[in-house]
């Protein structure tokens, strides 16, 4: 992926989980938000390419100036070897290694669908309920909901089973690209095909919009879903990591 290729993902990215402010600092994407998405209140470079600590520096002031703790999300690539060490020497710590894949969208929509799927311009109670229900922290569920109703790109899909919703998802379609965000499957419904018929039905609706590439981004640590993904045609091209400070 070239430059631009990532400064489009990136800038999807937060199309799709939109922070309450935004603000573009030496090519950096900085989010300032109140909620528990990490994409949302965090800083991310636009390219991957060596990165000096003035602009470190000058990040950890626009988070200062808007009264929030600074959180980073950094690549695990050699280009960012120098900043890391900045941040190690300021008392930061890495955490939450997650994977970004991405491929081609026509793969993601020649997934078919083992049960229904409703998609829908905006998530109605049903869809929301899913991330308040069972094996789910809800307060983090009324967070993530709050923040991805601010997306104005965004499609929704919502897979049935007997008539109930019982898995959800969305695609923030943007800067060219289909971004997957917010898959949930209710913990009595899993390894039933249900994501892959959310990933089908979300990628048909940005082929539509004449989009041809899709990404989404997985914990490392989630190596079902990460083979979910992969049959999809989405493959890892890096791994990032949040830098906070300990508390």
């Amino acid at each position: 992926m070239d430059d631009a290729d990532i400064e489009a993902l990136e800038r999807a990215t937060l199309a799709a989980v939109p922070p309450q402010q935004l603000a573009e600092v030496d090519g950096w994407l900085v989010g300032l938000d109140d909620g528990t998405v990490g994409r949302s209140h965090s800083a991310v470079p636009l390219r991957h390419r060596a990165i000096t600590p003035n602009s470190v520096r000058r990040v950890r002031e626009t988070f200062a100036a808007a009264r929030r703790a600074p959180v980073y999300r950094i690549p695990r690539l050699a280009a960012f070897d120098a900043v890391r060490a900045v941040l190690v020497a300021e008392g930061f710590e890495a955490s939450t290694p997650t994977l970004t894949q991405t491929g081609p969208l026509q793969a993601v929509a020649d997934l078919q669908p083992c049960v229904p799927v409703r998609v829908l311009d905006e998530p109605d109670e049903a869809w929301s309920r899913v991330f308040l229900g069972e094996g789910f922290d809800p307060v983090d569920g009324a967070s993530r909901i709050a923040i991805l109703r601010r997306g104005r790109q965004s499609v929704f899909a919502a897979a049935l089973v007997d008539g109930e919703v019982a898995a959800v998802g969305l695609a923030g379609i943007a800067h060219g690209w289909c971004g997957i965000h917010g898959m949930r499957t209710l913990p009595a419904f899993r390894r039933r095909g249900l994501a892959s018929a959310i990933l089908g039905a979300l990628a048909r609706a940005a082929a539509a919009k004449g989009v041809r590439r899709a990404f989404l981004q997985v914990e490392e640590a989630n190596a079902a879903a990460q083979q979910v993904y992969r049959r999809a045609g989405l493959e890892p091209v890096w791994c990032y990591e949040y830098w906070s400070r300990g508390t």
